[in-house]
């Protein structure tokens, strides 16, 4: 989904400018095949803005673009940069939509508009998030410029949306790594299948893939003769997850094999947990 208010911070504010612009300068409206030589600055923002609010905005980037181009001291470069950032990010184009609001960063560190310009940078990734049978490059790279946003500005506007971004790119990464221990498991690599559940208990246990993780590595502990560990991770997960399905199918795996959950001293899975919580 788009961006739409609140975060179009300074959005509503622009166009207001622009439209006291275009009223003192008439007959600025853009001309789709007009050379952009030696024009005013007012006059090209006007015409980006223009295009931007008639929704042509692959022509408002370039013509924000322009504005910079012609004219990089002025004050209307400035707000050129971030607005041609988001033209690019409404066309989905979303590396040119990085790198413009990550070159207004670099320029203007404390514009008051660079919250935005790192929430901009965030969703940007963020909506190029793809199925967990897909790289996860991109979703790394989301969850990195969120955190960023969030440790930067943690009481802006866009703090509490970029942290339940966070919430689904951590959930979607650990899907990954439950899609490729099942892989594992299902092939009776057991170690390679342990080790992938193991950093979803370490790295994402508050996501809702934690109590499959447990029991999937009861299976691969059991499959493997390590009754302690297996044993362990079923009273963990039913100390926590009692009424999980995935609890109720752990522990019908172990009392089919005359075993009780218990959580037994030395496991890595107990000490995990008990760090964490």
């Amino acid at each position: 989904m788009k961006l739409q208010r609140p975060y179009m911070i300074n959005i509503c504010a622009l166009s207001v400018l622009a439209i006291v612009l275009v009223l003192s300068l008439p007959g600025c409206s853009s001309d789709a095949g007009r050379e952009y030589t030696e024009r005013p600055v007012e006059e090209l923002y006007n015409s980006a803005m223009d295009s931007f609010l008639e929704g042509s905005y692959t022509r408002a980037a370039q013509e924000f673009d322009e504005v910079e181009r012609q004219h990089p001291y002025s004050v209307w470069a400035t707000k050129a940069q971030l607005m041609a950032a988001f033209s690019n990010y409404q066309t989905n184009r979303y590396d040119e939509a990085i790198i413009s609001a990550d070159r207004f960063i670099q320029l203007h560190p404390n514009n008051v508009d660079a919250p935005y310009a790192f929430y901009l940078i965030a969703v940007s990734y963020y909506e190029q998030i793809t199925d967990v049978g897909r790289d996860q490059r991109v979703t790394e790279q989301a969850l990195a410029a969120l955190n960023e946003l969030v440790r930067r500005y943690p009481d802006s506007e866009y703090a509490r949306d970029a942290r339940l971004k966070i919430v689904l790119a951590r959930d979607h990464l650990a899907g990954k790594e439950m899609e490729i221990g099942r892989f594992y498991l299902a092939e009776g690599n057991y170690i390679s299948a342990i080790n992938r559940f193991r950093i979803v208990i370490e790295e994402y246990q508050t996501t809702t893939h934690t109590p499959e993780a447990l029991h999937r590595l009861a299976e691969a502990y059991l499959a493997l003769g390590v009754a302690d560990e297996a044993r362990t991770a079923v009273a963990v997960l039913g100390h926590n997850y009692p009424g999980s399905v995935w609890y109720q199918d752990s522990y019908a795996l172990l009392t089919g094999r005359d075993l009780q959950p218990r959580e037994i001293e030395g496991s890595w899975i107990s000490r995990v947990w008990r760090s964490l919580f």
